[in-house]
């Protein structure tokens, strides 16, 4: 299967895509090789990590760090995520699974491969795997294959490592049951909030301006800054130029029929019962049993579609009758499509164990394999042919602007002589490239690695390509203070104003704790109490919204306490809470809900179980990193 996927496999240009995959983030590229002692960067129990490896490893880690923060990435950014340690992290990790999976005996079929890498939607087109698709985003992505492949067979190892690993893991009833009285509880309070903003009348001296100026120069550091000039070559402005004949896009099929190519599909109908991975015997067989019974009433004459709407449990098709979209042999899971092939259309089959649970399956259709004729392609073939075309004139042009610009020594100057519009920017930092670039992050990252008078190589972007000229640079650096001062004056007198809500915040509170009545402090300190609807740990509160602190310190709070020791900063200024209620937990809704609390404690504890085995495997592992790598 996988080697079909190779040869039938094109090289579509697609503008973006994404790549999410639910897979061990490094590349796999560690194993017992042999080395010369500078091509490795760890040893994980006398096997080698290799230099190539760590380095496929970082450059990854750090496209998804790039696509993840886009213009937003910086230096500083970059050094707290300390991606070169995390990588190698990565990739001993993945090591240490392979050697105990090693140990434990494991391994992944190919057609348990060939399954998983046909469902990641970022290979399908129209819902279906799309064998072109799959080799053009791995080739986007800068992957093979083998390389791929290598890595999906690695990550469905470890799942099924995880199995074993996790699969002790139980969640008792009082577990659930303490789950449910912790996190149902609710709680009410009368609350004020002191608001900064009331303290229109705080004023900011020039002594504390610029006191808190050096105290905190470093939070008014200007970011380094370039101007460029930059063209930008879109292959829709050359899509007149290509001209097509009938003769071309007949070539072009001849060449590429495999690429038109149908394989054979069924319309079936089933009926699913489904079971739990670990049913015991009684339940399998009854399921088995409740199935065979049905396919005698079918046989019998009873309807097939009507008996799915009853009784299937596949939500996808029971509303259909049980009726699925036509299907390919690898489509389906390997039970299923052993089954749907063999039969001829009206027949039905006998139940059919997979990981589902047990089917039923009644084939409607057969469609043969066949190759779409030249008349049904012809405009596909005409579109195909004239992006790729245009796109490629386009890039003609590109290294034509190239040329030029290295010979005249100015990127403006060879644009006017060929004709094209140079655009120059303003200044701008790393962080705020200008609008309107369809990957801003890497035409930023292009312009700040340019030296002053440098042209960049030929960026491909998804909507053209462009060549930029850096023209000008302004580094990082701290401005005087009267650059920043309306911008520090501000800061110094947001800064008192919240002092002056907390102080008067722990008036009030003092007051209150003191026997004064609520109206009465309300009153004397300009303030109104409102009180909260009751609210659980998880909830916003009412009137205040997302506030841990507070919703913290009222579930402290009870009848014989019913204060806090101190008023609670919020993003508005300073709130003082008075218990106003308490509401257990319903226990008719622990029965509601008792399944989905098992379920999430349970994933909890796998994850716990596999944290602390992953910990064993590194402190129990013979783990060797070279000092020096880069």
């Amino acid at each position: 299967m996988l080697d079909f996927m190779r040869r039938h496999a094109g090289t579509w240009m697609i503008k973006a895509l994404l790549f999410a995959i639910v897979v061990v983030f490094i590349f796999w590229g560690v194993g017992s090789w042999t080395h010369h002692e500078e091509g490795i960067v760890a040893t994980v129990n006398g096997e080698a990590v290799a230099i190539e490896a760590y380095r496929r490893a970082y450059n990854r880690m750090l496209d998804q760090v790039r696509q993840s923060f886009g213009t937003a990435l910086n230096d500083e950014m970059l050094r707290a995520l300390d991606l070169p340690n995390r990588a190698l992290d990565e990739l001993i990790d993945q090591l240490l699974l392979r050697q105990a999976a090693e140990r434990f005996g494991l391994e992944v079929s190919d057609e348990e491969l060939a399954r998983s890498v046909q469902r990641i939607e970022a290979f399908q087109a129209n819902g279906r795997f799309d064998p072109g698709r799959y080799r053009q985003v791995l080739s986007l992505n800068r992957m093979t294959p083998e390389v791929f492949e290598s890595l999906q067979r690695e990550s469905l190892m470890a799942r099924k490592l995880a199995q074993v690993v996790t699969g002790g893991a139980k969640v008792s009833e009082r577990e659930v049951e303490e789950w449910y009285a912790w996190n149902r509880l609710a709680v009410k309070a009368d609350w004020a909030c002191i608001e900064a903003e009331r303290f229109r009348d705080v004023q900011a001296t020039a002594e504390e301006i610029a006191r808190h100026f050096e105290e905190n120069r470093e939070v008014y550091r200007r970011p380094a800054e370039v101007r460029v000039q930059f063209v930008r070559l879109d292959p829709e402005r050359f899509r007149d130029r290509v001209a097509l004949n009938e003769s071309e896009l007949e070539a072009y099929y001849d060449e590429h029929r495999e690429r038109f190519a149908l394989p054979r599909t069924v319309e079936a109908r089933h009926i699913l019962l489904r079971l739990e991975a670990d049913a015991g015997a009684e339940a399998v067989e009854a399921a088995r049993a409740r199935l065979a019974e049905l396919r005698r009433r079918i046989l019998e004459g009873a309807d097939f579609a009507a008996l799915a709407r009853e009784v299937s449990e596949d939500p996808g098709s029971r509303d259909q009758g049980g009726l699925l979209p036509a299907f390919r042999r690898g489509d389906v899971v390997s039970p299923f499509a052993e089954a749907a092939f063999a039969l001829a259309p009206g027949e039905v089959s006998e139940p059919v164990r997979t990981p589902f649970g047990w089917h039923l399956i009644r084939v409607e259709r057969v469609n043969p394999e066949r190759t779409r004729a030249f008349a049904e392609v012809k405009e596909e073939i005409a579109e195909r042919l004239r992006r790729e075309r245009a796109r490629s004139l386009a890039y003609d042009q590109a290294e034509a602007l190239y040329d030029a610009s290295l010979a005249a020594g100015d990127l403006g100057r060879a644009a006017a002589e060929l004709r094209l519009e140079a655009v120059t920017t303003d200044f701008f930092p790393r962080e705020a490239p200008p609008a309107g670039l369809a990957e801003p992050g890497r035409f930023a990252a292009a312009a700040f690695a340019l030296a002053p008078g440098e042209v960049s190589d030929i960026l491909d972007l998804p909507d053209g390509y462009v060549l930029l000229q850096l023209r000008e640079t302004r580094p990082s650096r701290i401005p005087e203070l009267p650059e920043v001062e309306a911008q520090v004056r501000a800061d110094v007198v947001r800064r008192k104003q919240a002092e002056r809500a907390l102080e008067q915040a722990r008036a009030l509170l003092a007051d209150l704790r003191g026997g004064a009545a609520l109206e009465a402090a309300a009153k004397r300190h300009g303030v109104a109490f409102r009180t909260t609807g009751y609210f659980q740990r998880s909830d916003t509160i009412e009137g205040l919204g997302h506030e841990p602190a507070v919703s913290r310190a009222a579930f402290s709070l009870s009848e014989r306490n019913p204060f806090p020791e101190e008023p609670l900063p919020t993003e508005k200024g300073a709130c003082v809470l008075r218990f106003a209620g308490r509401q257990e937990p319903d226990p008719a809704g622990l029965e509601r809900e008792r399944e989905r609390i098992r379920e999430q404690l349970l994933r909890q504890k796998r994850a716990q179980l596999w944290e602390a085995w992953m910990n064993d495997l590194r402190r129990s592992g013979k783990i060797e990193r070279r000092k020096d790598f880069s």
